[in-house]
């Protein structure tokens, strides 16, 4: 019992010097092959690939397409040395299994050796945990169990086992509270993990009945949900700040039969539908565009068409990026690279606040 304490204890100092780490740029990438070379990727130290998922209890490339798409973003490290790439297990529908199959200790075994292969032989620097929810209910009709929170301690235990040293661990989380007060034991989990990537987005969404902010940096008078009072959560919860990435969406979430009062926010709604980034520009011209000072955040509604709409843009990108720097957080990640314009998009705006001139 000693040994293993020992063990532990070596395997927790190894992984949580978090002091000297510079704020950091972590994309997500769900592309094909050969996009990948079309972003201009100075400045961003970690792309992290999604999503690899679950073959029994292994880790798996799903296919031949998928293996060429990971081959060719760690291929960018030629052309920027400092990157890092990740891989992603799971993601929103993709870990149906997960539950059942962490449930055996066996089988975190497994998917630790299995992690640890796929890592060295693509070159890869590391994984990102993306299971969406341990303990908590996610996509509809995955299993999950109470259990789970106990079971993705251990997983991350083997893994940094089997791992290489110096390998990336990180896991994706959800900004809600039901999330952070039963996934996760952060006590245990967060000293054998680089980072947490705060997923401070999706406030708002299909299931609303209500049009707000999905990806709020601060509180409203009606909306207590916001990338800084989940931050703060984290923070009660004994997370070191520099271990926190706050979320920023490359994507934009619209609402239908909105009313025409208070500029449609705050407002009795039916799901519309979500645009990327770089689509959204065919349906601007019907939009008024404003900001709430109190939320940080921009919306825009089209009186016409009574649509409301929610999103990141270039302002709020920059407070987000801000935050992460005043208050000393890791720094900041995106969902997805692909909805972003391939010229002077919201990563520019992203790199040049966390890392000044580049």
């Amino acid at each position: 019992m000693k040994k293993i304490i020992f063990l532990l204890y070596l395997i927790i100092t190894a992984c949580s010097s978090n002091s000297e780490i510079k704020p950091q740029v972590i994309a997500y990438y769900a592309g094909d092959e050969q996009s990948i070379e079309k972003f201009d990727l100075t400045g961003v130290d970690q792309v992290i690939y999604s999503f690899l998922h679950l073959k029994g209890n292994e880790l798996a490339i799903d296919n031949d397409k998928d293996s060429l798409t990971l081959v060719n973003i760690v291929n960018q490290k030629k052309n920027y040395p400092n990157l890092k790439v990740l891989v992603s297990l799971g993601g929103w529908g993709g870990c149906e299994t997960c539950s059942e199959v962490f449930s055996s200790q066996a089988n975190r075994i497994a998917f630790a050796k299995s992690t640890a292969r796929i890592i060295d032989s693509y070159k890869a620097d590391g994984i990102d945990l993306d299971w969406e929810y341990p303990a908590i209910s996610g996509y509809p009709e995955h299993k999950y169990q109470t259990e789970d929170r106990e079971n993705f301690t251990d997983l991350v235990v083997q893994l940094r086992k089997y791992m290489r040293k110096g390998d990336i661990l990180s896991f994706a989380a959800g900004a809600s509270s039901r999330f952070i007060e039963n996934s996760i034991e952060w006590d245990k989990v967060m000293p054998l993990v680089d980072n947490v990537n705060l997923m401070t987005y999706d406030f708002y969404g299909s299931g609303s009945t209500k049009t707000g902010h999905h990806t709020a940096l601060s509180d409203n008078e009606f909306q207590k949900r916001s990338a800084a009072s989940s931050i703060n959560a984290l923070i009660e919860k004994g997370v070191d700040p520099k271990q926190i990435f706050i979320g920023g969406a490359f994507y934009i979430k619209t609402f239908k039969n909105v009313a025409n009062i208070n500029r449609g926010l705050n407002q009795n709604a039916d799901w519309n539908r979500s645009y990327n980034q770089i689509n959204f520009e065919e349906i601007r011209s019907n939009f008024d565009f404003y900001w709430d000072d109190q939320a940080q955040a921009p919306f825009a509604y089209d009186s016409v068409n009574k649509i409301f709409a929610t999103f990141d843009d270039h302002q709020s990108i920059k407070l987000k990026s801000q935050y992460a720097l005043e208050h000393e957080l890791g720094g900041i990640m995106f969902w997805q690279l692909m909805n972003d314009k391939k010229q002077n998009g919201l990563l520019k705006t992203m790199v040049h606040e966390i890392k000044g001139s580049e």
